[in-house]
């Protein structure tokens, strides 16, 4: 089954995997073995060399991965894709790969924490530099870029902030520089948003979040040219050895079959609850890519489907009135991650972004008074009747 032959829902249930090879089995089978047998010396011998294809020790590939890697590539429309056990796991083989010591990096003006604390790391070890861009013109990129510029890392919708970088013109300068530009697409899943096909080199899942979406696995995705994916799998990959579980891959399977449905369902909660935010009196600014009155509206009709999950907005007040709104819920956990079934908020200056020093968490727009929400698959009125009876009570 060719990626190109079938719709985004088809391919995110069908592509990879053939139930004729495996007994029939409507389920991928769980391979969960550390290693394969040989039929002979020599077919060891032949596989170490590259000369036979064939699975050697799940460290180097295992079947259950490879068909969550396979469907991952075709939904992000990629030549291959590589399974790790996190997101962060993900991140450094891709940024270790693509750069060396003395190397620079341009950002996008806001990241993961933990993206940050990888970046501080490479730099205070390896004197890998880095600086913030808001990539809002081709000249703002420009500027930044010097010969030892290895790549450009971009987050879009930016987390926590919500800002939106326009994944086009980001690719058209890098590729006058011959510099990769790699993705994080977690906010946005390949349903929402394909940034190989705006012209980007390598992008990145945490699929922790939307493409497991139960809150049960813990595991990160990459998709890009097979080359270089080969490359990482024969480096970073197999020798620092942050790769997935058989299990965790079956998990990812399972819940990209419904990854359509499901984000489709957070989008319209997000879009009820982001009505019903802008409205409240305590509610400073709202957050949330398909609002037309968001800065960076247009970026939006260009290169995204929909808003998704994930609302950010400031409340009227001080991080002790942020911390006492989370304290009143009732039934909306408080919790980091994301792209759960359930209803998730959390404070952003002192959780997923504490690492980042404060100043920089300001000029990053991460103030003490911003609060995250990844909008649940609960009926919207339940959701906002919680929300409604914390915010009344500041």
């Amino acid at each position: 089954m060719s990626n190109k032959s079938k719709r985004f829902e088809t391919t995110a249930i069908h592509e990879g995997y053939d139930a004729k090879e495996m007994l029939g089995s409507l389920s991928t089978p769980l391979f969960q073995t550390s290693t394969f047998t040989f039929d002979t010396a020599e077919q060891g011998e032949r596989r170490f060399a590259g000369e036979e294809d064939g699975y050697i020790y799940s460290r180097l590939g295992n079947p259950t991965v490879s068909v969550l890697e396979e469907r991952i590539a075709a939904l992000e429309q990629g030549e291959r894709g590589l399974a790790f056990g996190s997101g962060m796991a993900a991140v450094s083989a891709v940024l270790i790969a693509l750069t060396k010591a003395n190397d620079h990096i341009v950002c996008s003006s806001g990241l993961y924490g933990c993206t940050f604390g990888l970046l501080t790391m490479m730099k205070e070890k390896y004197n890998i530099a880095h600086d913030f861009s808001a990539m809002d013109s081709e000249a703002a990129i420009r500027a930044l870029i010097r010969p030892e510029t290895a790549c450009i890392y971009v987050e879009t919708p930016i987390n926590p902030t919500m800002k939106l970088i326009d994944l086009k013109m980001v690719s058209d300068v890098a590729r006058e520089f011959n510099i990769p530009v790699v993705v994080d697409n977690t906010f946005s899943s390949p349903y929402l948003q394909q940034p190989l096909e705006l012209g980007c080199d390598v992008v990145i899942h945490s699929a922790t979040k939307y493409i497991g979406g139960h809150g049960d696995v813990v595991a990160g995705l990459v998709v890009g040219k097979k080359d270089f994916l080969d490359s990482v799998a024969m480096t970073t990959q197999k020798d620092i050895g942050g790769i997935i579980s058989p299990f965790d891959a079956w998990l990812l399977l399972r819940g990209l079959k419904t990854l359509p449905i499901r984000l489709d369902r957070h989008s319209d909660n997000a879009e009820n609850i982001f009505g019903k935010l802008i409205d409240h009196s305590k509610v400073d600014r709202v957050y949330y890519p398909s609002d037309p009155d968001h800065a960076d509206y247009p970026i939006y009709k260009k290169q995204m489907k929909r808003g998704g999950g994930i609302i950010s907005f400031t409340i009227k007040g001080t991080k002790k009135d942020a911390q006492f709104l989370l304290n009143k819920l009732s039934f909306l956990k408080i919790a980091v991650s994301l792209g759960d079934a359930e209803t998730l908020i959390e404070h952003p200056a002192t959780m997923t972004h504490s690492v980042i020093p404060e100043t920089v968490r300001n000029q990053m727009g991460i103030t003490d008074q911003l609060i995250r929400l990844s909008v649940g698959l609960e009926a919207w009125e339940d959701i906002w009747e919680d929300l409604e009876q914390a915010l009344n009570q500041l």
